[in-house]
């Protein structure tokens, strides 16, 4: 409200035929001392918005100084020379020449002798605030203006270079150097979007919406290149390879080969509960009497319940072989999203006809686990047999089936060694069908020892006061020393889970238990399941037979699964797109339907066939520019070193309220407006590209702002006063 100033722009439009097409920054003059409610750090702030403007390339610096002034201390000029010390943006400007004392003149400094800069200066006389009260029109302050320097002895001789006319004229040639500079890149561009939409273009520019055999020859080709991508997403193929993800193909084959038997390798047997299942088995085979022989009865209940566990895994990977189809078909529609009618039925007839497939497939499935309950073939070659799994337990099942297969790695302590004969400390075991070694540590390279598992057994050991280990021991059934002088081997685990596991493996290796676990029923009434010797080699017998037929059924149903997927769900799928999908679609709906285009590729095909010829026109239109104007070089440097050894600008302090600005004195004249109002902030003018010198203006061509860049910018100095201001206010 009173002289202070702000960031926010003010912006005016001026409309005339008399003026030039300029973008006019007007800014405030530096005051060297506060006034009002100013801030005592005004003329800081001044200099930062004035720096913020004249340091952009493509503007046009005016350095306005009064003639009645000493131009040795324009802060102007000190100014425009920081941001452009080759002098070939700024244009100086002498005002108020008719104003000087009488018997002194400018013409040494309007000569470009006394002070030279690089584009010289442009002497100019504006109305007076007795002409603006009077209402003095711009046409007769123009007319007075070119009287006086031809009039004037020391002047008359550089009239023709002296005015405000002149000075349009040298802005003006100043607009069309930046224009031309930057028609090279402009051209370029244009061409490289013209090349890069015009084989689209030749698909528009005969087309006809409402063509019948266009839509039917459409529709065709839809279909064919739909049946095309979806066999290539899911056979492969070595043309437009997808980097970025996997192909639906190479996904179901993971679910095939990885995620198939990782399904069933998660149905992991429970070592405790089948052991107990097998015991429950036997027991309730044999009833009251004593059994002697191992009852292959219990052998078949066992299997069959093994086998039917593996219904889960099967159905689950035709689950997510369906998923997958589905999500490739989405893929393969997104071609066809120009016609949403015609993708969307896509869609749902090939969703539909996996769903159809999907039971018949499931129903398969079931039926080949069914097939594998319903008869056990005990007479397979590689089904280890009654008589091997009774002769040699499991050790022998172990050597013949898996060999010397690692069964289990981890951390134990030794813990009835002294620490002094390398006793209490952790050590890396590793439980093989064979051995049980340990390491120093997990790298596995300096060997510790390695025990025979031949005649060893587990035996649990009471958990000492003093300790938190959970410990279990490992003996020799013929009373030998296990380890050096050591008749058990003492490990200790962490917890009790660790223990339970490390013995389950035990197991699987042929190491047994000393003695039979005691568990609790899920009513908490406790049963013993102890074993004499005769039902435990029943149990271990029936354990290794059991096993030894799960391969067999594992390794079957892992080959069966993925062939009976692949033909009844994949290749039927892929047959059907080829041969049914375009009859069920003509059946579905109206073939016009189909076929209709969606609103936005409706609007792409008419935006895409206008940007063309706007860009066809624009080169046109480049072509008149770059031939029809003319080019003017800029001026040879002058010794301008008298700006650098003129005095420095002081830091913000009261001073004096001096006002050497940046303004352009065109301004007020070209505008035909009479006395402006204060401007108390600067302000870019936004305006058209300014081509004054072309016929008729540009074609809407996307990007032509943003590659002509903004127009040459003319900073200024606006009034700091307000409209009432007495007349001894600074004026332009």
């Amino acid at each position: 409200m009173n002289k202070g100033i702000s960031s926010i722009p003010i912006n005016l439009r001026v409309y005339s035929p008399h003026v030039l097409n300029l973008t006019l920054i007007d800014l405030p003059g530096i005051t060297k001392v506060p006034v009002g409610d100013q801030p005592p750090d005004i003329e800081y702030q001044i200099r930062e918005m004035i720096m913020q403007f004249i340091t952009r390339e493509n503007c046009l610096i005016l350095a306005v100084t009064p003639a009645n002034t000493d131009l040795a201390n324009s802060d102007a000029l000190k100014l425009a020379k920081e941001v452009d010390p080759q002098g070939l943006r700024t244009i100086g400007v002498i005002t108020k020449l008719d104003l000087m004392d009488e018997g002194t003149d400018a013409r040494d400094v309007l000569e470009n002798k006394l002070l030279p800069l690089r584009r010289g200066y442009v002497g100019v006389v504006n109305r007076s605030q007795k002409d603006i009260d009077g209402k003095k029109d711009i046409k007769a302050a123009m007319l007075a203006e070119r009287k006086f320097f031809l009039s004037h002895p020391a002047y008359r001789h550089i009239a023709d270079r002296m005015g405000t006319p002149h000075l349009q004229k040298v802005l003006n040639q100043q607009l069309t150097n930046h224009i031309r500079d930057t028609l090279p890149n402009f051209r370029n561009k244009l061409q490289g979007q013209l090349l890069s939409i015009e084989h689209e273009v030749e698909a528009y520019k005969n087309f006809k919406p409402e063509d019948p055999t266009r839509k039917t020859k459409a529709l065709l080709q839809m279909v064919q290149q739909f049946a095309v991508d979806f066999e290539k997403r899911i056979e492969g193929s070595g043309d437009q390879v997808d980097t970025l993800e996997l192909s639906g193909g190479a996904k179901i084959n993971r679910i095939f080969h990885e995620r198939f038997p990782f399904e069933i390798v998660k149905m992991e047997f429970n070592e405790k509960e089948l052991r107990r299942e097998i015991s429950y088995a036997i027991k309730n085979i044999h009833g009251i009497r004593t059994g002697l022989f191992t009852p292959d009865m219990a052998f078949e209940a066992i299997v069959k319940k093994q086998i039917v566990k593996l219904k889960g895994p099967s159905l689950k990977s035709v689950d997510l072989v369906i998923q997958e189809l589905i999500n490739t078909v989405k893929k393969c529609t997104k071609k066809l999203a120009n016609f949403p009618r015609l993708c969307e039925e896509t869609e749902r007839i090939v969703a539909n006809h996996i769903r159809e497939r999907e039971g018949k497939t499931k129903d398969q499935v079931l039926l080949l686990i069914d097939i594998q309950v319903s008869y056990i073939n005990t007479n397979h070659e590689d089904f280890i047999g009654f008589a091997n799994a009774q002769q040699r337990s499991s050790q022998v099942h172990k050597k013949n089936t898996i060999g010397n297969q690692v069964i289990r790695k981890g951390w134990l302590t030794i813990s009835n060694i002294g620490i002094m004969k390398g006793g209490s400390k952790g050590y890396w075991f590793v439980l093989t069908a064979e051995s049980l070694s340990w390491y120093k540590d997990d790298e596995e390279k300096e060997k510790k020892y390695m025990l025979p598992l031949d005649n060893l057994k587990v035996r649990d050991v009471e958990k000492s006061f003093m300790s938190s280990k959970h410990i279990f021991a490992l003996f020799n059934t013929e009373q030998r020393n296990v380890y050096k002088d050591y008749r058990f081997l003492e490990l200790a685990c962490d917890s009790q889970e660790d223990v339970d596991s490390w013995k389950a493996s035990l197991l699987r290796a042929g190491v047994y238990p000393d003695k039979s676990l005691t568990e609790s029923d899920e009513n908490g009434q406790a049963e013993n399941f102890s074993m004499d010797p005769q039902l435990e080699r029943q149990v271990e017998t029936i354990r290794n037979l059991v096993d030894s037929y799960m391969s067999i059924i594992n390794k079957c149903i892992r080959d069966l699964i993925p062939k009976t997927i692949m033909h009844l769900m994949i290749n039927n799928v892929k047959d059907f797109i080829n041969s049914e999908l375009l009859a069920q679609l003509y059946s579905s709906e109206d073939q016009n339907t189909l076929m209709e285009e969606s609103a936005e590729q409706a609007q792409r095909r008419d935006e895409m066939l206008r940007m063309y010829q706007a860009l066809k026109e624009a080169l046109v239109i480049i072509g008149d520019i770059n031939t029809a104007t003319t080019f003017t070089p800029a001026p040879p440097p002058v010794d301008d070193s008298w700006i650098q050894h003129s005095r420095r600008s002081p830091p913000p302090s009261p001073t004096t309220q001096r006002r050497p600005t940046l303004s352009a004195p065109l301004a007020r004249p070209t505008a035909g407006r009479g006395p402006a109002p204060a401007i108390p902030s600067p302000g870019p003018h936004s305006g058209a590209p300014p081509v004054p010198f072309r016929p008729g203006p540009l074609p809407p061509f996307p990007s032509a702002s943003d590659a002509l860049g903004a127009p040459p910018q003319v900073p200024s100095r606006p009034t700091r006063a307000p409209p009432s201001v007495p007349s001894q206010s600074p004026k332009f």
